[in-house]
C-alpha cells in the first residue's frame, strides 16, 4: 500500500520566523553553527525568544557533514537541558545533526527509564538546497563514510520557509544548492516509489530551478527568485521524502564523504552521468525510465521529439545550466586526484551500492556498473 505524507505544518514568505512569537513558558534549544552566530543571523531568533522571556540556550558546534563526535555532544547539551522546543537553523547540516540529536536524546532517556517525550521540532533552513526541514532522512558522517539515516521521528513539527534568511547567500553555495534540489526532484521523479503526488511537486520543484537559479546566481537580491528557490527547496523535500532518492545521491554521498565537495555541488556533477545510466537508451526497447526522463523535458519545453530526443535534451539543459553557474562537468576538474579516487573505487562502489537511496534507484545497479559510472564521472 502506498503512502503520501506531508508531517511539518509549512510557514512560507518572508518574515515568516515571526511565529516564534508563539513560543511561551517554554524551555528552546537554538542548534545551529558558529557562523549563524557570528552573522547575526541567529539575533533574530534570539531576541523574539528574549522578548517572551523564554528560558534559552544554544548549541552552535554544528559542522559541515556533521561528524557523529558533534551528534553525541548535541545529545549531552539535550539531556542536560531537557528542552520543550528546538529550533534547528542553518542549511542541511545543521538541521540534519539536530534531527539525529533528536532521535538519539529521546532513545537514550527512554530506554534509561527517564520518560522524555520528543521536544516540539522547528527547522528554519538558510539555504535553498537540502529540504531537510521537511523530510525524514539526516546524513552524518563517521571517517570518510556518509551515513543516510531515516527515521519518521526525525521529521520537524514546523518548517519555516522564509526567504529573508536566504538573501546573502554567496552565489556559488546558491549554485551548488539549487542543483541539490533539482537532483532531489529529478530522482525523486524517477523513484521506483514515485506517485502521482510527489510527480506534481517534483515537476514543479524543476521547473522553479531552471526559471530562478540564474536570476539568484547573478543577482542575490532578487527576492523572487530567492523566495521560488527556497519553495522549490521545500517541495523536492517533500517529493523525495515520500518516494526516497537514486544512486545520485548514493555515489554522491560517497564522493563528498572521501573527497569532501560540497554535497550540492557533487550531486550536480553525478547528474547528467546518472540520467544516461538510468535512461539505458542503448537498451533494445524503450525503457519507462527514459520516458519520465523525456517528461520532463516536455515539462521544460525542450525538444522532444522523440524519448531519446528528450533524454538528451534533459542532459543538455542540466550541463547548460551547470556552466552558467561554474560546475564543474567531472570530477577532475573538481581538482579530486586521478590516483586517490581510483585507489578508493572498490571502496566507494561498496558504499554507494549499500546506501538506502539506491534501493529505488529505477535501474538495478551492480558493482560493475557503480565503479564504471565513477571512473566515467571522473572524466578523461
Amino acid at each position: 500500500m502506498n503512502t503520501f505524507s506531508v508531517k511539518p505544518k509549512i510557514y512560507f514568505d518572508n518574515g515568516s520566523v515571526e511565529y516564534l512569537k508563539n513560543i511561551k513558558n517554554k524551555k528552546v534549544c537554538i542548534v545551529t553553527d558558529p557562523f549563524m552566530l557570528k552573522s547575526g543571523a541567529a539575533d533574530k531568533i534570539i531576541s523574539i525568544l528574549k522578548s517572551n522571556k523564554v528560558e534559552y540556550e544554544i548549541f552552535s558546534e554544528i559542522k559541515p557533514d556533521p561528524p557523529i563526535a558533534t551528534v553525541a555532544a548535541g545529545v549531552n547539551k539535550m539531556i542536560n537541558f531537557k528542552p520543550d522546543v528546538i529550533v534547528a537553523l542553518g542549511g542541511g547540516s545543521s538541521i540534519d545533526a539536530t534531527k539525529s540529536i533528536i532521535l538519539f536524546t529521546v532513545k537514550i532517556l527512554n530506554a534509561s527509564g527517564d520518560e522524555y517525550s520528543k521536544p516540539l521540532f522547528i527547522a528554519i533552513p538558510t539555504t535553498s538546497g537540502t529540504g531537510s526541514e521537511v523530510t525524514s532522512f539526516s546524513v552524518i558522517t563517521m571517517g570518510n563514510a556518509k551515513f543516510p539515516l531515516v527515521d519518521d521521528e526525525m521529521i520537524p513539527d514546523i518548517a519555516i520557509i522564509d526567504a529573508d534568511f536566504v538573501k546573502t547567500v554567496p552565489a556559488q553555495i546558491t549554485a551548488d544548492t539549487a542543483m541539490d534540489v533539482l537532483t532531489h526532484a529529478i530522482e525523486a521523479y524517477v523513484s521506483t516509489n514515485n506517485s502521482d503526488y510527489t510527480d506534481a511537486l517534483a515537476e514543479k520543484a524543476v521547473k522553479l530551478v531552471f526559471e530562478y537559479l540564474l536570476k539568484a546566481y547573478k543577482d542575490g537580491n532578487n527576492v523572487i527568485a530567492r523566495e521560488k528557490l527556497h519553495n522549490a527547496s521545500c517541495m523536492a523535500g517533500i517529493a523525495f521524502t515520500n518516494a526516497n532518492l537514486g544512486i545520485n545521491h548514493s555515489i554522491a554521498h560517497t564522493i563528498g564523504g572521501n573527497f569532501h565537495i560540497p554535497h550540492g555541488r557533487a550531486n550536480a556533477i553525478v547528474l547528467p552521468y546518472v540520467i544516461k545510466f538510468n535512461a539505458n537508451l542503448e537498451a533494445q526497447e524503450e525503457t519507462e525510465t527514459a520516458k519520465r526522463y523525456a517528461e520532463l523535458s516536455k515539462v521544460l519545453g525542450l525538444p522532444c521529439s522523440s524519448i531519446e530526443e528528450g533524454v538528451n535534451s534533459l542532459i543538455c539543459a542540466i550541463n547548460i545550466l551547470g556552466k552558467e553557474t561554474n560546475i564543474p562537468k567531472n570530477l577532475k576538474e573538481a581538482s579530486i586526484d586521478e590516483n586517490s579516487l581510483f585507489n578508493k573505487l572498490e571502496n566507494m562502489a561498496d558504499a554507494a551500492l549499500k546506501d538506502n537511496c539506491t534501493k529505488t534507484n529505477p535501474r538495478i545497479p551492480t558493482k560493475e556498473d557503480i565503479v564504471n559510472l565513477i571512473k566515467e564521472i571522473y572524466g578523461e
